[in-house]
């Protein structure tokens, strides 16, 4: 072999290797350009498009490296994300949320979880032995305990709603804060509590199993923006192309969600699919097949787009204020940036 061909040889190898060598610093370039983002949330069914959007890329696609941080009960994720902890939460309107957001720590940025007539939303469940004992009925409720995470959490608006529709006194019903989700259902399965409002893919599983007794719904009542998406101010502010970006993607997963568990015709084999990816993250710790049932009757309506109801967020603001749980001078532009979503 000739001296040529071994210089030739070995330049070419070179070459190869500086080729290589480049392709992978692009690759860890492109790496490197994706945001990390960590979105706070639930393990439940109406928290499924994000783990929808997950899933099957949408977040990728919009350049998301994003990872999920769960929570027992809403409140703490208001926290979490003013912190930094967290870069997205999914959270009801709550007054630590309100509070947060007067500090200038957060904005409510898109809506998620909307109550709506003629489709299956929160369930209002009895304890067996309220039941046996005579609350049969949402007109039974005062005079008796109702279970909630926080004094200030979605389930304390919820049951003010409903005494405002039935013209009671919140005063009429001993409101009892047990901190987590968990805690609710336990305290209400064993008769420490009278009843409690809960999210239908466990509300109707204890009501199956014989645990508790359904009495109503809460959107026989009233509908209204359950849960928002949240972010930081900072993120707001030096990244709004990231919260863009988030959001356009978190939508497509609502899309799938609504489409997909909620239209009476939708595809079987989308429904499963769908329910398989849930499972993921919902009822993890069952079989499937005992799993799936519950996560399908779980679904709720999600905001189209992720629009955002924010006159019904004023009137939560405006009710917290009112009872005292918010003292300040929150306004609803302060709690609410418009600028990612329709509003309506």
């Amino acid at each position: 072999m000739t001296m040529t061909k071994i210089s030739r040889r070995l330049w070419l190898a070179g070459l190869s290797a500086l080729t290589v060598g480049s392709m992978s610093l692009g690759m860890i370039t492109t790496a490197a350009a994706e945001d990390d983002v960590v979105l706070g949330a639930l393990r439940f069914t109406s928290h499924g498009a994000g783990f929808v959007a997950f899933e099957r890329g949408y977040f990728k696609d919009e350049g998301l490296n994003v990872t999920f941080e769960f929570f027992q009960a809403a409140q703490p994720i208001a926290v979490a994300t003013a912190s930094g902890d967290v870069d997205f939460g999914v959270t009801g309107v709550t007054g630590g949320l309100m509070n947060l957001a007067e500090k200038n720590a957060l904005r409510v940025v898109a809506g998620v979880l909307h109550e709506k007539k003629g489709v299956d939303g929160m369930i209002v469940l009895a304890s067996n032995k309220a039941y046996d004992e005579g609350l049969k009925s949402i007109d039974d409720l005062p005079g008796h305990s109702i279970a909630m995470t926080q004094t200030g959490s979605t389930f304390h608006y919820m049951t003010s709603r409903i005494a405002d529709a039935k013209g009671w006194d919140m005063k009429d019903i001993k409101m009892v804060p047990l901190q987590k989700v968990g805690s609710m259902v336990a305290a209400t399965k064993s008769g420490q509590v009278d009843a409690m409002i809960m999210v239908p893919h466990i509300a109707k599983a204890l009501a199956g199993a014989g645990a508790a007794k359904q009495i109503g719904k809460l959107n026989d009542y009233v509908e209204y923006q359950i849960s928002t998406m949240i972010t930081s101010v900072d993120n707001i502010e030096n990244n709004p192309d990231m919260v863009k970006r988030f959001i356009r993607a978190y939508s497509k997963g609502i899309a799938d969600m609504n489409a997909g568990l909620l239209d009476p015709n939708a595809d079987t084999a989308e429904r499963e699919a769908l329910t398989k990816i849930l499972h993921k993250y919902v009822y993890n710790d069952r079989p499937y097949e005992k799993a799936a049932p519950s996560i399908q009757n779980g679904a709720m309506f999600l905001n189209e787009g992720a629009s955002l109801n924010k006159t019904d967020v004023e009137k939560q603001v405006k009710w917290f204020k009112d009872t005292g749980l918010v003292d300040s001078d929150l306004t609803i532009d302060q709690l609410v940036d418009s600028s990612f979503v329709e509003i309506n």
